[in-house]
């Protein structure tokens, strides 16, 4: 329904949500949260046969999406670990690998992954959720920080922006859910009684991962910050977007997780 532009650009895949809920088999001990929880079960093994993902975070859950055309072998991967079903009429059917089997294409030998620079601009951010009910209060509020008092110039590669600071505000309604990411001074604007968080209101650094605009294509990306991260039990927050895919990590930790990293780039060099 929206009108054709020249600033609106639509990725020709069609893309699928993927949703997974524990059903209590974890470990005793495994603290971590997020995108680092799935990292090992769920992103590592689509990455190796070469199912391109992009990440959602959100304050209640994470969730991934996959493209429509990679719904067989994504089957195929999972079904050994997980119990999957589909939605049909706010039903859940159970999906078993033969009824995928005819589209089945065995995956090719997987290539070395690209790996992309990672920065960590200064920035502290805050993850947050909002009652549907008191939306309203904070609506004109939304609007100005979403369209207008942060927009910088529009660039196409993305690199203007300086990552002593840098602008990230994320907004997400999902089945009635809100969650919110926004830097801790942005946090400021906002009526403070509104917006909820964890009991212990921590606060959030961002590692961003791309040199260019990543696009939506290339497989991995996710799999190579949250491996690691998940190795240490790290918590992570991710969000994939077209230029970039963003992880946010504890306030506490970010010295760690850089380290992490940069070690793994320097592993694989």
């Amino acid at each position: 329904e929206l009108p054709p532009s020249e600033f609106m650009q639509v990725a020709d895949s069609t893309w699928l949500v993927l949703s997974v809920v524990s059903n209590g088999r974890e470990p005793p001990g495994c603290q971590a949260t997020g995108v680092t929880k799935i990292a090992r079960s769920v992103i590592a093994p689509l990455a190796e046969h070469h199912v391109s993902v992009l990440m959602l975070s959100t304050y209640q859950t994470d969730f991934i999406l996959v493209r429509e055309r990679d719904l067989p072998v994504v089957i195929h991967t999972l079904a050994g670990e997980f119990d999957i079903y589909r939605e049909e009429g706010g039903e859940c059917v159970p999906v078993t690998c033969d009824d995928v089997s005819n589209g089945f294409l065995k995956p090719k030998p997987a290539a070395s992954p690209t790996l992309h620079p990672v920065q960590s601009p200064q920035t502290r951010f805050c993850v947050l959720t909002v009652a549907p009910d008191t939306l309203p209060a904070i609506a004109t509020m939304l609007i100005d920080v979403l369209f207008y008092s942060h927009s910088p110039p529009w660039e196409a590669d993305g690199s203007s922006q300086d990552l002593d600071s840098i602008t990230f505000f994320s907004f997400s309604l999902i089945e009635g859910y809100i969650s919110i990411v926004m830097d801790a001074e942005t946090q400021k604007r906002f009526p403070s009684d509104l917006l909820l968080t964890s009991s212990t209101g921590e606060l959030w650094r961002m590692v961003r991962i791309g040199g260019q605009p990543l696009g939506f294509d290339e497989c991995g990306i996710v799999a190579q910050i949250a491996e690691p991260l998940a190795a240490a039990d790290i918590s992570a927050y991710y969000i994939s977007t077209f230029n970039f895919d963003h992880a946010l990590v504890p306030e506490e930790g970010i010295a760690e997780v850089i380290q992490l990293l940069q070690q793994r780039q320097e592993s694989s060099r």
